[in-house]
């Protein structure tokens, strides 16, 4: 059974369709949501799930030490980031290579990097006039969504659209296949 940590900031409703895909899975189970703030919709999504949680402060992660032991402790095998808006120290990094996977609300390359997350995403789509737009699952590397593409999904992006209606169908696109592709990458 493999043991999974999610990274959230926000909402956290990717991270509860996560916890409830996993939750009578005989693959995987969530077992610990880590935030790095204490009021985030992640963590009270984690406590409804009786799901530990572990609040990460900023000079704590950015050292990595610490939170590799206490991932290390917890014998977490991947960590999920959804909708986590810090870089991830490259020593977290090396220790779990290859097991660290993000979705991105855009279709990399495009609309990517350092301060694009979501409504951000969303305004930036539509200002470049793009047809479509989607999600990326993809590996983290050292870089801001950077990392090799696991899959993607598309939807169009329509003439009268604004953030919040784009966001409400690649938000959709995320729930539909997040847990999905990610149970198929743990065999």
């Amino acid at each position: 059974m493999k043991r999974i940590a999610i990274f959230s900031s926000g909402e956290g409703t990717n991270a509860n369709k996560l916890i409830e895909y996993f939750e009578d899975s005989n693959c995987a189970n969530v077992v610990l949501l880590v935030s790095n703030r204490p009021n985030s919709g992640g963590l009270k999504i984690a406590k409804k799930h009786d799901v530990e949680s572990l609040i990460v402060l900023r000079e704590e992660f950015m050292s990595g030490v610490s939170l590799i032991e206490k991932l290390i402790e917890r014998e977490i095998d991947y960590i999920v980031l959804a909708g986590f808006l810090w870089l991830l120290p490259p020593n977290v990094i090396a220790v779990f290579s290859n097991k660290i996977i993000n979705v991105h609300p855009s279709l990399l390359p495009k609309f990517g990097g350092k301060g694009m997350y979501g409504t951000k995403v969303h305004e930036a789509v539509i200002a470049a006039k793009e047809i479509e737009s989607g999600i990326t699952i993809h590996y983290v590397n050292e870089k801001f969504d950077d990392g090799k593409h696991i899959a993607q999904f598309k939807c169009a992006v329509l003439s009268n659209d604004t953030a919040e209606t784009l966001n409400i169908r690649v938000r959709e696109l995320e729930h539909q296949n997040f847990a999905k592709v990610l149970e198929s990458l743990l065999f």
